[in-house]
């Protein structure tokens, strides 16, 4: 430890690019992976805009627990739907487990309207959310 600082105090110039680049990573990585939007915002995006929830997981874990009104497409199966959803006039949400999927849908859709849930399906189980089962 402290030749780390011993490095920060002769090397101010190197440890301030060090932070400029993490903090770039950063920026770009989020800008990358969409829109993100909070599970309590989902419902207001739903209610004004009529927003269509797209859920990535398998089907075997869709019937486990979804949002109520999402529709299951896999993402292994999105490619055979991307022109469908590219040409949606209404907001998109990608639902996967922990967002990370949902972000790879929104590039490939690459649509302004097109939002990842943070968090995934986890976020929204943690927030106390409900889920509705398949019959």
């Amino acid at each position: 430890m402290e030749r780390w600082l011993e490095f920060m105090q002769n090397h101010p110039f190197l440890f301030g690019i060090l932070g400029v680049l993490i903090v770039l990573f950063f920026i770009l990585e989020n800008r990358r992976s969409g829109h993100k939007i909070s599970p309590q915002s989902l419902g207001v995006l739903i209610q004004r805009e009529n927003a269509l929830l797209v859920d990535l997981r398998d089907a075997k874990d869709f019937k486990a627990g979804h949002i109520s009104g999402s529709r299951n497409i896999p993402f292994s199966q999105l490619k055979n739907h991307v022109e469908e959803l590219r040409e949606s006039d209404r907001p998109i949400v990608m639902i996967c487990n922990m967002g990370q999927v949902a972000g790879s849908a929104v590039q490939m859709i690459a649509n302004a309207k097109c939002y990842r849930l943070d968090g995934g399906i986890s976020n929204w189980k943690a927030q106390g959310l409900p889920l509705v089962k398949a019959r």
